[in-house]
């Protein structure tokens, strides 16, 4: 029983924004936990490793939300004209 009233759409871009928030916390802290341990193994406790995946996590989470935001940058993608604007 439930209502399914239409979304505005400013409730479409907070739930994107929101989305992407959410996106750009997990994948940073999932980036800063991957340099820390690499830090701590591999380098020698230095702090280049966590600034490095920390800022690639960052970067990820930033391209996933310009494609949710702009579809029409999808790599390898193209818009087709509508059946009307080829007349």
């Amino acid at each position: 029983m439930s209502s399914s009233k239409p979304s505005s759409s400013e409730n479409i871009v907070a739930q994107k924004y929101d989305r992407c928030l959410a996106d750009l916390i997990v994948k940073a802290g999932l980036g800063f936990g991957v340099g820390v341990v690499a830090s701590v193994i591999l380098f020698r406790r230095r702090t280049w490793p966590v600034s490095l995946s920390t800022g690639f996590g960052l970067g990820a989470a930033y391209a996933d939300c310009d494609r949710s935001f702009n579809p029409a940058r999808l790599q390898g993608a193209r818009l087709l004209p509508s059946r009307e604007e080829q007349k």
